[in-house]
């Protein structure tokens, strides 16, 4: 009789520790995370003080802590070639990366570290903790890892390269664009990796990135993710696991899925920027109207596997997913697609947050002095970014959207409304509402809001400050109604409103 009792236990811990993966462990009413991408640890750490905290914002991924080569010109993608798991990295000291991540924890901001742990480094010889290495015959005493700790017996083409995306043995076992392929499924690499990951954990890390999971074996990482510690209690409760996303780009066509990696934590939905950018572009007789089922609606995974963005800094260069991607090179079009992002119930958002590049020079590293080394990011009186930084998430129609999310909560979509084209309009249950208008002429409407009668701080046009609207004021009536006029020639043509900007 008992076994009868003993399987629904098990089972039931097993979907509860799965489900605990996908949590972002965000503090109370906190849903959208951002990427700064190549920032320094002294930076973020200011940044979640003076601005991610105060402005509601849930989680920072991290560009990639551990030692990384060095290599001539500088790339922003020297950062993805490891050359040890010691926490000294272009972005700073292990000092102060654990600074960081203590004060941006007392600030409410959760930190998500991108891991790159597929491979080691393919170029340079020395890392930026200033380790020697020989990627020639695969010696990276740092770690230590030599040559018997990678995968080059199990790839089978000439190249030792992966030649084939269509054949998952190959993705897997064979190297990515030459970069020495770790034997993840060997007990002492895999030692080695839960050793790196779960000192950051150990710091207070509320997350990882996992970089290049696709070339990488579920089952693999599934061992992995056993092996890592639960969250240091006194920052996040008893029992939480660590929050895992995967990369695996899956856009169609490839026999490696990304539902090959959701049973284990969340994985980023690469379809979720193609498709919301090639209907805010109006690609293929694409609309608005259309949005009206997003997500797992078009084909996408479910909402509470799916980690997603409008781009990130792969396909903002055309890599992975490129093409028709919105970026900050397309401003308008860029926040009329965040903020439809940000307003509509699916996934859980990480923001862009770039800097400047030549786009004849996708390698180009992050805004830098003569020695190579980054440097500060300038916040400007207005509290967008100076010095080459972008800062897409203080652009206000893009902050502000984060607080519409936080006031919207869990709350479903109602007062659906379009034009047959390229105007909608929805609410969030009673608790906000936005209009956009992506069509060639006005729109002009008296819509419902779903929401209580009174004054509200259009937030696109300005901001709900000291009790007063810096923008436009919207007036919705005892009906719940509201009229609105959004010109199709306004530089952001959308009306955003909610209960928490409300006179």
């Amino acid at each position: 009789m008992q076994v009868v009792f003993v399987i629904p236990i098990i089972v039931c811990l097993l979907v509860n520790y799965i489900h605990a993966t996908k949590d972002p462990n965000s503090a109370p009413n906190r849903h959208t995370a951002v990427h700064l991408f190549e920032w320094k640890w002294t930076d973020i750490a200011n940044e979640c003080e003076r601005f991610l905290g105060p402005y509601g914002f849930s989680g920072v991924q991290v560009s990639p802590p551990n030692e990384h080569a060095l290599i001539d010109g500088r790339p922003w993608w020297q950062r993805y070639q490891p050359v040890s798991y010691k926490l000294q990295s272009r972005s700073g000291s292990e000092a102060e990366f654990i600074d960081m991540v203590n004060r941006c924890n007392n600030a409410g901001v959760r930190i998500y570290v991108d891991a790159v742990i597929n491979h080691m480094a393919a170029g340079g010889n020395q890392g930026s903790a200033g380790t020697s290495y020989n990627p020639g015959s695969k010696d990276f005493p740092g770690v230590p890892f030599s040559a018997w700790d990678f995968g080059d017996s199990l790839c089978k083409t000439g190249s030792g390269n992966i030649e084939n995306y269509n054949d998952p043995d190959q993705v897997r076992n064979c190297k990515l664009v030459g970069l020495p392929d770790l034997l993840v499924s060997k007990d002492y690499v895999l030692d080695k990796i839960v050793e790196f990951m779960n000192r950051l954990i150990n710091i207070g890390v509320a997350g990882f990135r996992i970089d290049a999971a696709k070339h990488m074996w579920p089952n693999d990482l599934n061992k992995l993710i056993g092996k890592l510690n639960n969250l240091p209690s006194q920052t996040f409760g008893n029992n939480k696991r660590p929050f895992i996303y995967f990369e695996v780009i899956d856009l169609g066509g490839e026999p490696i899925k990304n539902t090959d990696y959701t049973w284990m934590g969340r994985v980023s939905e690469f379809r979720y920027g193609k498709f919301l950018s090639e209907v805010v572009r109006k690609k293929f007789g694409q609309k608005l109207k259309y949005l009206n089922n997003f997500g797992t609606g078009w084909g996408m995974i479910p909402d509470g596997d799916a980690q997603i963005m409008v781009d990130n800094h792969d396909n903002q260069r055309g890599h992975g997913a490129g093409g028709d991607i919105l970026t900050f090179f397309d401003g308008r079009l860029y926040k009329i697609a965040t903020a439809f992002m940000l307003a509509w119930p699916y996934g859980y958002p990480v923001i862009m947050s770039s800097y400047n590049f030549n786009r004849n020079n996708d390698a180009q590293g992050p805004p830098s002095n003569g020695n190579g080394n980054t440097n500060n990011v300038i916040i400007n009186a207005d509290l967008s970014c100076g010095g080459g930084w972008i800062c897409e998430h203080r652009w206000r129609q893009i902050y502000n959207m984060a607080r519409f999310r936080n006031a919207a909560g869990f709350q479903p979509v109602q007062n659906w409304w379009d034009n047959g084209n390229n105007q909608i309009a929805f609410s969030r249950g009673n608790k906000a509402f936005i209009v956009i208008n992506n069509d060639d002429h006005s729109l002009d409407q008296s819509l419902q809001t779903g929401l209580p009668q009174g004054q509200y701080c259009d937030i696109m046009s300005g901001n709900f400050e000291q009790g007063r609207c810096t923008g436009k004021v919207i007036t919705v009536g005892g009906d719940g109604r509201t009229k609105v006029t959004i010109s199709n020639s306004e530089e952001d043509p959308m009306i955003a409103i909610h209960v928490d900007a409300k006179l």
